[in-house]
């Protein structure tokens, strides 16, 4: 199926993390689609990727951004601005599972909503003008921690909750200007960052696989490939009708019946 993105102007946040990571999939999937990836991220292996890219005849850009300044993330719209004119989609995927918790400071858990919460008010606010040029659509990444909890992570589940709000808010708000705003919902997705807290735990093969049991379909984890693909569509006008939608992509991990997980 063509998914019509071809030459759309696509801004990612917080993707140039590690090869394989969310983010980084999602832009290679993006320029694989033809599509024009724009990588906003204070990570300067997004030089490495602009470059990877360019070098095979892709126009790409990256924004070295500190998401947590927001002064950073206006400077940065309107450099996308300046260059595309346009923006057809933002996708707010930025996020780290930070671990602060009731135990921690008041500092920990507002830098916690700065970077998990704040950083897609702003983007989406200052990417705002660009979109509307075209009728674009914006895609928030969510997290089942907004609706399972997790344990000692308040802030990062505080800011997952406040972005599907926002979903829905932002899908009333930008309704008449037919701009689609939707969050995927990602619970257990097998990342060079899972891989790597897995490896910190004295037990990690027995967590690993305690927690691959309670996935029901196929008892697997997502596989970073597989929500790319979803945000993919989601973003594109194959999806045209759709808006203030969480899309879970986890395997039925959140929703189904724990009755299905039998030995």
């Amino acid at each position: 199926m063509d998914l019509h993105l071809k030459d759309k102007v696509v801004v990612v946040t917080g993707a140039a993390g590690i090869k394989g990571s969310i983010g980084e999939t999602i832009v290679q999937s993006l320029a694989n689609e033809g599509a024009i990836p724009v990588i906003v991220c204070r990570n300067d292996r997004g030089y490495v990727y602009e470059k990877e890219l360019k070098d095979k005849g892709i126009d790409a850009l990256f924004i070295k951004t500190d998401l947590t300044k927001p002064e950073q993330i206006e400077a940065a719209a309107k450099m996308i601005g300046e260059k595309y004119g346009r923006i057809d989609a933002l996708i707010n995927n930025v996020g780290v599972n930070d671990g602060a918790g009731l135990e921690d400071s008041i500092e920990a858990f507002m830098n916690s909503l700065q970077l998990n919460l704040v950083s897609f008010f702003a983007m989406s606010k200052y990417c705002l003008p660009y979109i509307k040029k075209v009728k674009g659509n914006i895609l928030n990444i969510g997290s089942k921690v907004a609706l399972t909890g997790q344990g000692k992570t308040s802030g990062y589940a505080a800011s997952k909750g406040g972005v599907l709000g926002l979903t829905r808010e932002w899908a009333v708000d930008l309704i008449k200007e037919s701009i689609r705003v939707n969050a995927i919902i990602i619970a257990e997705s097998w990342t060079p960052a899972y891989d790597t807290w897995i490896k910190t735990l004295e037990n990690g093969e027995e967590k690993l696989q305690s927690i691959v049991k309670k996935i029901p379909l196929e008892n697997r984890m997502t596989t970073p490939q597989e929500i790319a693909d979803t945000c993919l569509f989601a973003i594109s006008d194959r999806s045209s009708h759709t808006t203030g939608q969480f899309i879970t992509v986890d395997g039925g991990y959140v929703h189904l019946d724990r009755s299905l997980l039998t030995e």
